[in-house]
């Protein structure tokens, strides 16, 4: 998101936004709102119409809509195919962060590295803006469990060798892989309501810290963006189009300029990219390429990727206070709890500046800004 506010309009209240952040937006294992109680049919409801859900409660505008992947729905959902067991475990986490490298992060355009783009985006140097890392929760994970099994069962029924039996999969026009593509479709509408509900309150947190207008805080939606799903895409593979079933796992959409599936403002430039480093280094926005489309099925990178372990990161961050570092850094972090910090420290982080580089000059994806984190709330 991006906001109509300035670094020095932001950084004398930091501390009091990022405590009423992490107030209005449950964050940590577990962590649910207790003003918002889903039953069992209205779940299935947010399964179906995923972003679109939200703003028919009251969580977001119509202008949010045009400015997510699929318009916050991916068609084909279908709550049957979706376990007891993960809607149990979705129902209460609706509307939060949760743990491990998610979080919400509020930041400024540090550099501008195209400003025709920028413009197009809305960005702006020392402009303040807010960078939201979360998914489907508990309810995801857990279609992912069940389905690994449906997977196991179905490579050996398909006769596909497997070389590592996580990289068990059904043909896509098996019952298994359709059946997993409509699950998998429910748990990608519950990330995108859940992401919509955290923006609203996002914008509520702004209005509440600054007592300003919406009107004049300017919080708007420049883009959401999936990664770690599969997409049923046309692309050419040796000067045929194809519709083909895209695996992006630790990976990002970008496509090109003209690309009927982009917003109709970004037409001209191509679609947003986003691509989070740790909460100590910096973010890059980036716009999509021809290149991509030719190269990795309109696809880039989608973080900075981890050096260490989480096992190794605790050790590394042995006998150290990351809170203060980061704040003497000029970065105020709250997290649900000290591990979470431990867990995310930024040495555990390949350095994205680098990351970013490779993917520029690959062309596959091109830098419109630079974002230096003021604040985050963790998991």
């Amino acid at each position: 998101m991006r906001s109509g506010l300035s670094r020095t309009e932001v950084q004398e209240r930091i501390k009091d936004l990022v405590n009423a952040l992490f107030v209005n937006i449950p964050s940590g294992v577990g962590s649910h709102r207790k003003d918002l109680k889903l039953n069992r049919e209205e779940e299935r409801r947010v399964l179906h119409r995923g972003a679109r859900w939200a703003l028919e409660r009251g969580f977001g505008t119509e202008e949010d809509l045009e400015h997510i992947e699929e318009r916050g729905c991916i068609e084909g959902a279908d709550p049957d195919l979706v376990s007891d067991k993960a809607l149990e475990r979705g129902r209460a986490q609706l509307g939060t962060v949760g743990s491990g490298n998610h979080f919400v992060e509020v930041g400024y355009v540090a550099e501008i590295f195209d400003e025709g783009m920028a413009e197009a985006l809305g960005l702006w140097k020392d402009q303040v803006t807010i960078l939201v890392h979360t998914g489907s929760r508990g309810l995801g994970h857990q279609v992912c469990d069940d389905y690994i099994r449906v997977m196991m069962d179905a490579a050996k029924k398909y006769q596909i060798e497997l070389p590592d039996p996580q990289l068990c999969c059904a043909p896509v026009e098996s019952p298994e892989g359709r059946d997993y593509l409509s699950a998998m479709a429910c748990a990608a509408n519950f990330a995108f309501a859940n992401r919509q509900m955290i923006t609203h309150w996002v914008r509520e947190t702004f209005e509440q810290v600054f007592q300003r207008s919406p009107m004049d805080l300017d919080l708007k939606l420049i883009y959401d963006v999936c990664h770690n799903i599969a997409k049923i895409e046309t692309h050419t593979i040796k000067g045929e189009k194809k519709r083909v079933c895209v695996h992006r796992k630790g990976a990002t959409r970008a496509f090109p300029p003209h690309h009927p599936e982009i917003p109709s403002e970004y037409q001209e430039i191509g679609q947003p990219v986003l691509i989070p480093g740790d909460m100590g280094r910096c973010s890059y926005v980036l716009i999509g390429t021809e290149k991509a489309m030719e190269e990795t099925f309109g696809s880039t990178c989608h973080g900075a990727g981890r050096v260490m372990s989480r096992h190794q990161a605790i050790k590394a961050a042995k006998g150290r206070s990351i809170a203060r570092e980061l704040e003497n850094r000029g970065i105020i972090v709250k997290g649900a709890s000290r591990e979470t910090l431990v867990e995310e420290i930024p040495d555990a982080y390949k350095d994205i500046n680098e990351v970013v580089e490779v993917v520029h000059h690959a062309g596959i994806s091109l830098k419109v800004a630079k974002l230096v984190p003021m604040g985050v709330i963790k998991g």
